[in-house]
């Protein structure tokens, strides 16, 4: 777990770029400070951004989100207090926006599009010792039936619309949270199971997602 202890000095500088972003949750900004973004980064000349609020590339032509992005979804899953949610990420990539959602939840279960990054992501968590990360390949977009029902369920990409038989994997009371681009408009959506719809103005670029398994990667 040395591994994931973030240097104090970049980090809490990242953590004033976060609050001056929008985001304020208390325990996302505390498990973004302490959790080493650059433990996500294969490519040693990338690792000095690894704290900065960018966009860093891994395989399959794939990315990891800013830290803003990435602090925006989960400020907006609104995860219980209590750790005892279990949550569905759609997009797991490079695995770091799952290892910061495992810290606030009792369970993460990650579906990726890619072989590759399924294979690496699984080694990176035994390495790091992220145990309540559950992953394997499959089409995000259908969601992971045989795991759910899912406390909250967050998407790592943008859509155009929400996808309709995800909120069927919901238990009542839950959260589903999407950036959604549409007609030029870019929204992260938070839709509870019950409840009403909140829409925030989001102005980062966030790569779409995907439907279907890659064939070839």
């Amino acid at each position: 777990m040395a591994d994931l202890i973030a240097d104090p000095f970049r980090a809490a500088r990242l953590l004033l770029h976060l609050r001056q972003e929008g985001v304020t949750d208390a325990r996302v900004l505390t498990a973004m400070e302490t959790l080493d973004r650059a433990a996500f980064v294969d490519d040693p000349a990338l690792a000095p951004l690894a704290f900065e609020d960018a966009v860093l590339p891994i395989p399959c032509g794939q990315v990891i989100l800013r830290p803003a992005t990435t602090g925006h979804l989960l400020q907006a899953l609104a995860l219980p207090e209590d750790g005892l949610a279990r949550v569905l990420l759609v997009g797991f990539g490079s695995g770091y926006m799952s290892a910061v959602a495992a810290s606030l939840a009792a369970h993460v279960y990650a579906l990726d599009r890619y072989a590759r990054l399924v294979t690496e992501g699984r080694a990176r968590l035994e390495r790091l010792g992220i145990g309540n990360v559950t992953l394997r390949q499959g089409d995000g977009l259908m969601g992971w039936q045989e795991h759910g029902p899912f406390d909250r369920i967050v998407l790592a990409g943008a859509v155009d619309e929400l996808p309709d038989g995800l909120f069927a994997q919901l238990v009542k009371g839950g959260r589903l949270v999407a950036p959604v681009v549409s007609g030029g408009v870019r929204e992260i959506v938070a839709v509870p199971a019950d409840g009403e719809t909140h829409r925030t103005p989001f102005f980062q670029q966030v790569p779409a997602l995907t439907e279907g398994v890659a064939a070839v990667l």
